[in-house]
């Protein structure tokens, strides 16, 4: 015999509903999410929540009843997946701007000691500066700039191939080298 559901599901409106369907027939969406479509649509269509896991491929009843708590509490945003463990996350939004903030300045050569940012150039510029992140790590920066829309590959800057400034005993002088035209249409080539 079936309990009474402690948290029943809230009826569906139409365009819930096609979301929902549109979601659980997708092959270009996270598995996570198709799956919890799918056991949303099962429980709407009057299956426990026993047997809304297993339509889905799953065998938690418990996790289907958590879910059906958030999306009676959340709607659509609920089938997302949330942070499954592992150290909380420590950068807050103004953090992260923070991060953003020192991304967008262009580095001073004197200073920063280069041309363009790499990850490790800008995580000592930030590791550095005043009201900058003491302990922030190379990984978290890519993360940051990962969300921000940034593609290290398309967005990065590059400097003049073949050119070096050398200190010598009569001053500063600018190297050229003679193969740079060579060594830069071999290395502008776009990776398979």
């Amino acid at each position: 015999m079936c309990h009474q559901q402690k948290d029943p599901l809230r009826p569906l409106s139409v365009e819930e509903r096609d979301q929902l369907e549109h979601l659980s027939r997708s092959l270009t969406m996270p598995a996570d999410h198709v799956i919890h479509a799918k056991e949303v649509l099962a429980v709407a269509d009057g299956h426990s929540f026993t047997d809304a896991a297993k339509l889905a491929g799953r065998k938690s009843g418990d996790a289907v009843a958590h879910l059906i708590a958030r999306y009676n509490a959340q709607g659509l945003p609920a089938l997302e997946t949330r942070h499954g463990g592992g150290p909380p996350i420590r950068y807050t939004l103004a953090e992260c701007e923070r991060i953003l903030r020192e991304f967008r300045r262009a580095p001073d050569r004197r200073l920063d000691g280069t041309a363009t940012w790499s990850l490790t150039t800008l995580q000592r510029a930030l590791r550095r500066a005043p009201d900058g992140l003491p302990k922030v790590s190379t990984y978290t920066i890519l993360c940051v700039l990962h969300e921000a829309g940034y593609s290290w590959k398309q967005e990065r800057t590059w400097c003049d191939t073949g050119k070096a400034i050398r200190v010598r005993k009569s001053g500063t002088v600018e190297v050229t080298d003679p193969d740079a035209t060579g060594k830069k249409t071999l290395s502008s080539r776009p990776t398979p």
